[in-house]
């Protein structure tokens, strides 16, 4: 057997389900290996769309997933997409075949482009290592919640293994989770008696039941509202507590309830410049705490009173034994119950339809699709001015419901989240939420959507230009000649994809989405929404301050 099968065999046995990629002759001989041994292999039109897939695959799963590309141009290719999964902390396996002559056309440092966009460049190195080198590298994915690039040298891929490498491979123990220690368990839960107003914030790292169980015992302990992180979205759906997304997406009264807290807790939460509006969200006076379970995390973007090692849900169980019996009212008030029922989602926030005949206003636009759509969904966003309309627009069920490929802030990843997204969640509908720009940068991925018979509805806010630098620099009379284009009809576009497709100007013209709806969903939904482009988003300028 030969390394390149014995890699494949040796990763499907760890565990590695699933795998995107886009073939060539250096990754055929291990990617067919991992389909014969089991594994899913979903073909994308890009390499980049292909590593996007894999990590939202990751993400919404709970599993480490793999990247198949071809040396040289196949990683380069896939890059971006690998650098937002590297600074997510994806626990996502790139296999990447290497060559092995400086002669050759595809030669490049390879570990260099890893270490250069975040991930842990790894390599096999000879038949007698390979299969352990694999397993290793699926370990450190996996317990170190990283993104790993392996290298599969050519010339290495063609050895022979011995015999019986394969006899003792399994999927490795799952990650442990770190134990607090009683100091600081007790210095936080005097913190919390002590608090009058506290806001606990959880993020990535609370993204699990378990853990929204015990923060919402430990919260209704000592009377916090709850608040997530953008990538969290979702955890405390249904809570009347909730005060949705800590951040630049706060809604008026989510942000002004944050602002007047004592205490901000940070739940396997960075608590970095989106998260707290560059550190104007915490007040002056409040105490800052936060909970993760590895120290380098802790006061990497503030300072703190107090950080906590730990597990989010061993933490918080502790916290809430060593808070005994009884209930304190902390923030939980009838006025605050009541102003969150009617204004703390950014759909109940007043506003002036700037809609027209020609445009839709995106506010109204998601308003109207969060009612049609089907409450069990998951939803996959671009990055673009349009963003933080269907990121808290469109309801989500759990945290399951949203997956927020926004780390690197590069467009074009909106429509590959989506897809890996729906792979892992066959059970919701799969809706993609684009701007112009990122649908037609990943248009080539329409195709891997009808070729997987996804029943998808892709949303495209098509303002004719990439409006982030339109309303940053115009206002200040910058020509704009740059980032505007002529009108295009996406909805074309995507019926020569096997799509079905609506243009969307006014209200009215969703009833096509209604119907597409109550019919078999058997192709794919495009709606090519033209929306009005006459100001930026509410978060916008929040986001060119962290450029």
């Amino acid at each position: 057997m030969k390394v390149a099968e014995a890699v494949g065999r040796a990763l499907a046995a760890s565990g590695v389900g699933q795998v995107f990629g886009v073939v060539g002759s250096g990754n055929f001989h291990v990617t067919n290996a991992l389909v014969a041994a089991g594994s899913r292999f979903v073909a994308a039109r890009h390499e980049g769309g292909a590593a996007t897939m894999a990590d939202a695959y990751a993400r919404m799963s709970g599993t480490v997933s793999a990247l198949s590309v071809h040396q040289g141009c196949g990683l380069t290719n896939a890059l971006t997409g690998i650098a937002e999964a590297a600074k997510s902390r994806t626990p996502l396996l790139v296999l990447a075949a290497e060559a092995t002559s400086p002669a050759s056309n595809f030669a490049v440092d390879q570990d260099a482009l890893a270490r250069a966009v975040g991930a842990v460049p790894l390599r096999v190195t000879s038949a007698a290592e390979a299969v352990e080198q694999a397993c290793a590298a699926v370990r450190r994915a996996l317990h170190e919640r990283r993104t790993v690039l392996l290298n599969l040298p050519l010339d290495v891929q063609a050895e022979d293994v011995p015999d019986g490498v394969l006899d003792h491979v399994a999927p490795p123990a799952p990650r442990a989770a770190v134990t607090p220690g009683p100091d600081e368990v007790a210095a936080l839960t005097a913190l919390l008696e002590a608090a009058r107003r506290p806001v606990f914030v959880a993020g990535r790292g609370a993204r699990t039941p378990g853990a929204r169980d015990a923060l919402a015992a430990l919260a209704a302990r000592h009377g916090a509202l709850l608040a997530t992180s953008a990538v969290a979205r979702g955890l405390f759906t249904g809570d009347p507590w909730s005060l949705d997304v800590s951040g630049g997406f706060s809604s008026p009264l989510t942000a002004d309830l944050i602002r007047g807290a004592d205490l901000v807790v940070g739940w396997g939460c960075a608590l970095t410049m989106w998260t707290t509006r560059h550190g104007r969200l915490i007040g002056e006076d409040a105490r800052v705490v936060q909970v993760d379970d590895e120290p380098a995390a802790l006061g990497a973007h503030r300072p703190l009173d107090l950080g906590v090692t730990g597990d989010v849900e061993l933490t918080a169980r502790r916290a809430l034994e060593a808070a005994g019996e009884g209930r304190t009212t902390g923030y939980r008030t009838a006025a605050v119950e009541t102003d969150l029922a009617a204004r703390g989602r950014w759909r109940d926030v007043p506003y002036d339809d700037e809609s027209t005949r020609e445009r839709i206003d995106p506010r109204t636009l998601n308003i109207a699709l969060d009612d049609l759509l089907p409450t069990e969904r998951v939803i996959g966003v671009d990055s673009g001015n349009f963003m933080g309309h269907p990121t808290m627009y469109l309801s989500v069920p759990d945290h399951e419901g949203l997956c927020f490929t926004q780390a690197f802030q590069s467009i074009g990843l909106g429509l590959a989240t989506a897809i890996g997204a729906a792979l892992a969640r066959p059970d919701r509908l799969p809706v993609a939420a684009l701007g112009d720009g990122g649908a037609l940068m990943s248009a080539a991925e329409l195709d891997t959507v009808r070729r997987l018979a996804l029943p998808m509805v892709v949303v495209v806010h098509n303002d004719d230009a990439y409006g982030a630098e339109v309303h940053h620099f115009g206002p200040d009379g910058h020509a704009l000649d740059t980032v505007e284009f002529p009108p295009t009809d996406i909805a074309a576009v995507a019926r020569g994809n096997g799509f079905d497709a609506v243009t969307v100007r006014t209200p009215q013209d969703l009833k096509a989405v209604e119907d597409w709806l109550a019919g078999p969903r058997t192709r794919p939904l495009l709606i090519d929404a033209k929306v009005v482009r006459d100001r930026g988003a509410w978060w916008l300028e929040e986001a060119f301050r962290g450029h």
